[in-house]
């Protein structure tokens, strides 16, 4: 064993240069008010390698695994104030590349995630001598696929103890579970044909990343839940529900499928619908769960609760999530919502480079503990305490286990339960799942109309399990339109493909009047029709033109995104009039992911076209050049050309020539039709003053949300699960800011630059500087992003050349964006913001 004294002054002095070998330094990392972090050890790279996991043994202990190599125990400081020593000893155990970690019942269990030892899979290490040192070990199941970051990961212990829950990627096919609370049906249910982009994991289909709960021999599996991307790492609420921070996929920013990195609520029997390249659900899509809170572009890694931590009770309640890439911790305050769960996010720790990888909360001395490291980075142990003038006293956190009912089939807890209470009605009716008995259809029927969407998606999982003939006419003659929108969508996916049920589905959907409906019951039907037809197949040319005149009158409605589905779905079956009412949204809309959009999902359609119509169409592609996007950007948007291309005549091509032929000018992005210009140099003062009486009453929202688009606000920002992800999320900002507070971060960005945003000043050895943020590392490489509107251009930064690196006072958001706007444009678009981007709010006229 070795200790190592870490000389703490060093790094509050030196240059970064010199620092290039060694964790950043405490005095460069940002903490929430009332914390201090401590730097308890730099890894010593070359020796010991980029520690990615970690977990605490029932000594106080620290262990770590190398990404690439073994196993060490780390022995922290006592909390006496003083640097103190570390002591750091590498385990004699041939064991390590873990990407997830934990000690319990006396064991180790490592999840690898290569192909070292028996290679992917899970593992348990035991000391079987008593000497404080693990001297076997044994693979516990073994992992199908191939090696990479999107495979196993995390590992946790269940409520009682006597399970484990094991998180994976989704190069990660299923193990062969035994058991499934996951309905084996999945499928890719899109009605078009995927657009590959660069073509990442073009071949790995649904069902995409799961989670599994294990006994503690590793002997019998059971699938939780499934479509998730990449989670890292997954944590335990105290009631007994599991979370985990999901990725995006970078390549995608700037598309419509775009998903921000997003905490998610992991649900049992739930599915969060990541499908590859362009084929990702939207969350609107009830066939899919959505998540607790988006977060934004960035690189999940290590979670975990605050349980037990020193902190104030806030805190100690808190999600706590790490994000590799931009080297941020948020701290999310979740709170119960109905069947499910809210969250906020607050920056907790930060510093450019902190490439976190994950956290411990010491069940000995109440610190966090963290570890930074990954991909051959620079790596080292921190750890935060509360020095603030809070009450800090650790609180034992009880957990709640969740039942899942028994083979008895005993409904009590059913039957019983207190339906106002969405949380226990969901569990409840969770705990049915697997059983096969008649009862248990009547006894969930009442959830598949539940206003709660969580208890919905329960209810309609509940129903999968069942054979579909106990409740497959009862599905058909459902009254209640909500009920029945559920439980249609179970007897579409559960059918098998059984194209005899194809007419009665459509004929119980056709049933539903979509304007007496509201909100997400209106996008569910029109999904509904999308299924009936990826499951049962394409309906006959009578049921199409049936379908046609039934559905075509609907189109437009006020809801934008409502508007894209029954499009696709129109375009699908053939009506020869969508194209005049849709093609015109290809230019008109106000958004780049709009755009694209019905640029992608008019590409295949065949009829209704005129030369104005393709013309127009093809002239899009000519603006769309200046747009920006993900790696897969351009190439994603080529091959929406070429399938539209590929409909076409030669005599269509030939009437359209010049438009064909022409090369698009370089210039900056425009997303309206009509140039803007500019209208005065607005200030504070002469706005504030309209903002009274000039917000009350009804505002336009069709013209407030153009404007969003008009000022490129868009084409950062996300706002009501549409819009770019580089800047923050402003769907929330109702709750946050004023009129007045929200305008004056509008007109003046730099005024208070958000921690989540801010950027990095990198002074380089030759004088030089990079402004802007890190977005990925490896080994000394930092890819540094200098521009929101352009977030897949990088440049290289190398660590060791950087002498000196301080927070920037310009904010990356432009300023002026209002400059181009009229004033009832700035009111339209000010009340849209204030009204979370709600059609049905009666302050907007229709």
């Amino acid at each position: 064993m070795k200790t190592v004294l870490i000389p703490l002054f060093l790094f509050a002095t030196s240059s970064f240069a010199q620092l290039a070998d060694h964790a950043t330094p405490v005095d460069k990392i940002k903490v929430a008010k009332g914390f201090k972090v401590e730097l308890l050890y730099s890894v010593p790279k070359e020796q010991e390698g980029s520690w990615v996991s970690m977990t605490q043994d029932d000594k106080g202990r620290m262990i770590c695994s190398d990404q690439y190599g073994a196993l060490y125990r780390v022995t922290p400081p006592a909390l006496n104030g003083s640097p103190g020593e570390t002591k750091v000893e590498k385990l004699s155990i041939d064991f390590g590349h873990c990407q997830g970690l934990l000690f319990h019942a006396g064991a180790l269990y490592g999840v690898v995630n290569d192909e070292a030892y028996q290679g992917r899979g899970l593992y348990r290490c035991k000391d079987t001598n008593g000497d404080d040192q693990f001297d076997t070990v044994e693979q516990l199941r073994a992992f199908p696929g191939k090696a990479g970051e999107h495979g196993p990961h995390g590992v946790i212990a269940s409520p009682d103890g006597k399970s484990l829950y094991v998180m994976c990627g989704n190069q990660t096919p299923e193990p062969s579970c035994e058991t499934s609370l996951v309905p084996r049906h999945w499928a890719e249910d899109q009605l078009y044909p995927m657009l590959l982009g660069r073509g990442f994991m073009r071949d790995v289909l649904a069902p995409g990343g799961w989670m599994a709960k294990t006994d503690l021999d590793g002997k019998k599996w059971e699938l939780v839940n499934t479509g998730t991307r990449n989670t890292y790492d997954i944590a335990m609420h105290r009631n007994g529900d599991v979370f985990g921070f999901d990725a995006d996929m970078e390549w995608d920013t700037g598309m419509p499928w775009y998903r921000p990195t997003r905490v998610c609520f992991m649900q049992s029997g739930g599915e969060f619908g990541w499908r590859t390249c362009s084929k990702k659900f939207p969350v609107r899509w009830e066939d899919s769960l959505p998540p607790v809170v988006d977060i934004g572009p960035g690189s999940p890694t290590g979670v975990a609760f605050g349980y037990g931590a020193k902190f104030p009770a806030k805190y100690q309640d808190a999600l706590y999530i790490c994000d590799w890439s931009y080297g941020k911790m948020y701290a999310v305050h979740i709170s119960p919502n109905g069947g499910g769960y809210t969250g906020v996010a607050e920056e907790f720790m930060s510093a450019s480079p902190l490439p976190l990888t994950d956290i411990e909360v010491s069940k000995k001395d109440g610190a966090m503990y963290v570890s930074v490291g990954g991909r051959k980075v620079q790596s080292g142990l921190y750890r935060v305490t509360y020095v603030g003038d809070e009450k800090a006293a650790a609180i034992v956190a009880k957990f709640v286990e969740v039942g899942r009912g028994t083979q008895e089939l005993d409904f009590k807890w059913l039957l019983e339960v207190d339906k106002n209470d969405a949380s226990e009605l969901r569990r409840a009716i969770e705990a049915t799942y697997g059983m096969k008995d008649p009862k248990v259809a009547d006894a969930v029927w009442p959830g598949l109309g539940s206003t709660d969407r969580n208890v919905r998606f329960a209810a309609r999982i509940a129903l999968e399990h069942q054979p579909i003939a106990s409740w497959k006419d009862k599905a058909l003659n459902e009254s209640n339109p909500r009920a029945a929108l559920t439980a249609l969508m179970g007897l579409i996916r559960s059918s098998g493909g059984d194209k005899a049920l194809q007419q009665p589905v459509l004929t119980a959907l056709n049933k539903i009047d979509l304007k007496a409906l509201k909100g997400l019951d209106r996008v569910t039907l029109i999904r509904d029709y999308m299924l009936a037809f990826t499951r049962m197949g394409e309906p006959d040319a009578a049921t199409k033109d049936s379908l046609i005149k039934h559905l075509a009158p609907l189109f437009p409605t006020n809801d934008p995104a409502l508007n894209r589905d029954l499009c696709e779905v129109l375009v699908y079956l053939g009506d020869a009039g969508i194209v005049a009412k849709a093609e015109p949204l290809v230019n008109g809309s106000p958004t780049q992911e709009e755009q694209i959009d019905y640029a992608r999902i008019l590409r295949f359609a065949k009829t209704g076209w005129t030369k104005e119509l393709r013309a127009d169409y093809f002239r899009w592609f000519l603006r769309a050049a200046n747009y920006k996007g993900g790696a897969s950007f351009d190439l994603f948007i080529g091959e929406i050309k070429q399938n539209a291309l590929s409909t076409m005549t030669e005599e269509e091509k030939l009437a359209i020539k010049d438009v064909l032929d022409a090369k698009p000018e370089a210039k900056a992005p425009s997303f309206t039709v009509k140039p803007m210009q500019f209208v005065k140099a607005w200030t504070l003062d002469e706005l504030s003053k309209s903002l009274g009486v000039g917000l009350e009453g009804n505002r336009n929202f069709a013209n407030g949300r153009n404007m969003f688009g008009a000022a490129t606000c868009f084409a950062c920002h996300r706002f009501n699960n549409e819009g770019g992800a580089v800047g923050p999320d402003l769907t929330s900002v109702a709750g946050k800011y004023s009129p007045r507070d929200l305008l004056e971060h509008i007109l003046n960005p730099s005024k208070e630059i958000s921690d989540q945003y801010g950027s990095t000043v990198f002074t380089m050895q030759d004088g030089s500087t990079v402004s802007g943020r890190i977005a990925n590392m490896k080994e000394n490489i930092m890819m540094v992003c200098t521009n929101m509107m352009d977030p897949n251009n990088f440049t290289n930064v190398d660590a060791r050349k950087v002498v000196k690196t301080e927070e920037s006072k310009i904010s990356m958001m432009p300023p002026g964006l209002l400059f181009m706007l009229k004033e009832d444009d700035i009111l339209d678009l000010l009340a849209y913001l204030l009204s979370k981007g709600n059609p049905d709010d009666p302050m907007f006229v229709k």
